[in-house]
């Protein structure tokens, strides 16, 4: 069997944002694994607007496009007012079917560990057929992060990133099966 496609979502497309650095740590302890292929997924690179105010239909077969070759993910959630933030849920709704029947995991931040950003997005996607995993690893602003902008993980997080990795490439595999 050949290995799984593992994409490393970025949620956020704000200036200053620091989800490159996020996702690069998890890419970084993914790739030392050797069990899947992994990339980030930079939803900023796909420029997609506000679903329904324009025709973005090349920015969205481009997006369903990326989705479709990937067998699950891992989503890097930042919390803004206690939910995730506007784009990552635009990017969501521009797709359906690329996302059915498969897994999720997360990596969040925020000033509780972006918990609650996490919460929603279980919730949101439910609604798309992703399953997600039980483990997650919750980053904290004041302890992970220098001055808000250095990201600087504690090393307790590294247990936490693999075993959440563990079950989205088992559960991936298995979801597989669904779509062959």
């Amino acid at each position: 069997m050949s290995k799984l496609n593992i994409g490393i979502i970025l949620g956020s497309t704000r200036q200053g944002r620091v989800s490159p650095q996020v996702g690069e740590w998890v890419k970084g302890i993914a790739d030392k694994r050797g069990d899947a292929n992994y990339e980030i997924v930079d939803i900023a690179d796909y420029k997609l607007p506000l679903l329904g105010e324009e025709d973005a239909t090349e920015q969205a077969t481009k997006w369903n496009t990326k989705l479709a070759s990937l067998d699950g993910f891992v989503f890097i959630v930042q919390e803004y007012n206690h939910s995730i933030s506007g784009a990552l849920k635009n990017a969501i709704d521009y797709a359906r079917d690329a996302w059915n029947n498969k897994a999720a995991g997360f990596v969040s931040y925020g000033s509780v560990g972006g918990a609650r950003a996490v919460e929603h997005l279980r919730g949101i996607l439910g609604e798309v057929s992703v399953a997600d995993v039980r483990i997650h690893a919750a980053l904290s602003l004041f302890t992970d992060f220098e001055n808000g902008t250095v990201f600087k993980p504690a090393d307790l997080h590294l247990t936490n990133v693999n075993g959440m990795l563990d079950q989205v490439i088992a559960w991936s595999g298995a979801l597989k099966t669904l779509r062959s």
